[in-house]
């Protein structure tokens, strides 16, 4: 089984202006012709750590996450972000070994 999934967990305040800053992110993108190279995105909350948030994005490949990673926007994004978060966000890199459904 192919695919990779980066996991952004970070803590803040202010998740609803995050979760704003993604959706002009991939709108931007989007609207210059630039193919998000994104399966999915999943923005969720940390129900036993307050104001803690983790951003799950897949992608197909280790080397399509790496290049999302190194395009301009990216970058710009994650200055952005990080204004709005109390510390640094932590990365978690994970090759994937295997998708698995109840029943199938």
């Amino acid at each position: 089984m192919a695919g990779f999934i980066q996991i952004i967990e970070f803590t803040t305040s202010r998740p609803e202006e995050v979760q704003a800053l993604g959706d002009e992110y991939r709108a931007a993108r989007i609207a210059s012709g630039d193919k998000l190279p994104v399966q999915r995105g999943t923005f969720t909350a940390d129900k036993d750590r307050p104001n803690t948030y983790l951003n799950i994005v897949e992608f197909a490949s280790y080397d399509d996450a790496m290049a999302n990673s190194k395009h301009p926007a990216t970058g710009e994004f994650a200055q952005k972000m990080a204004v709005l978060c109390d510390g640094p966000a932590r990365f978690y890199n994970l090759d994937v070994r295997e998708v698995w459904t109840p029943g199938a």
